[in-house]
């Protein structure tokens, strides 16, 4: 017997969060008996039914897509712009990892194992991502390194951080940065650089945990082998 969401998230449904949600709506049935609470239990071979629909497994799969810039990190999206899971090919229901801003590029992790999205995504497991900032002025470096010690977004202070300056171009009046956090707050990277003064003109994730964007171009994308999803469970869960 396992806990009725993560028999939803497991499935490949939708995230552990989102099968809470369903389930205190009401929205999720047991063997005919309507389920609003989230302690409750069932097994897989129960039948579970989802919005009149009955949940059926899918085969779990792991895709490592390097997110191009003017792409919406979402299953769908109401302006009509192109959206992650259109990029990719699958029979499965995918969703991503977190998210990256509209007009930010890099890797993001999609699949339909809601376990591992849960893990990898709480902020208490503190998984390593790595970005690259792009600032349209000379910054100041002492400045920049500050962050390290956290710095004030909506009244709550950022965790650990590392920063390295990669180039300061005079002529261009321009510097690049690398930042790497273990958080993930809904526009983070931006808000840490307007917190000390700088406006980011483009962003990049290079790095998630282990995994980097070596092999692909923008708009591609690989699936993971068993190796790397199993090191992801093994990161995440210490």
């Amino acid at each position: 017997m396992e806990r009725l969401q993560k028999i939803i998230a497991n499935s490949g449904y939708c995230s552990r969060r989102k099968a809470e949600e369903l389930i205190l709506s009401g929205k999720v049935e047991v063997n005919g008996v309507i389920i609003n609470t989230l302690g409750s239990r069932a097994s897989y071979s129960d039948t579970i039914v989802i919005n009149g629909v009955t949940l059926k497994s899918e085969s779990k799969e792991y895709i490592l897509l390097y997110k191009p810039r003017g792409v919406v990190s979402s299953v769908s999206d109401e302006k009509g712009r192109k959206t992650v899971v259109d990029i990719v090919e699958s029979k499965n229901r995918l969703y991503p990892v977190g998210r990256l801003d509209y007009d930010t590029s890099g890797l993001l992790i999609l699949t339909n194992d809601g376990e591992l999205t849960n893990l990898l995504i709480h902020p208490s497991h503190e998984v390593e991502k790595v970005y690259i900032v792009k600032v349209d002025e000379i910054v100041n470096p002492s400045l920049v390194k500050s962050l390290e010690k956290g710095v004030i977004i909506g009244g709550k202070k950022t965790g650990r951080a590392r920063v390295k300056i990669k180039k300061i171009d005079k002529k261009k009046k321009s510097s690049l940065i690398e930042l790497t956090i273990y958080e993930g707050r809904n526009h983070q990277v931006k808000k840490m650089f307007e917190a000390i003064g700088y406006k980011v003109s483009k962003l990049k994730r290079e790095r998630f945990a282990f995994l980097t964007l070596d092999g692909l171009s923008s708009g591609e994308y690989r699936h993971l082998n068993i190796k790397e999803v199993k090191k992801l469970y093994a990161i995440a869960k210490k």
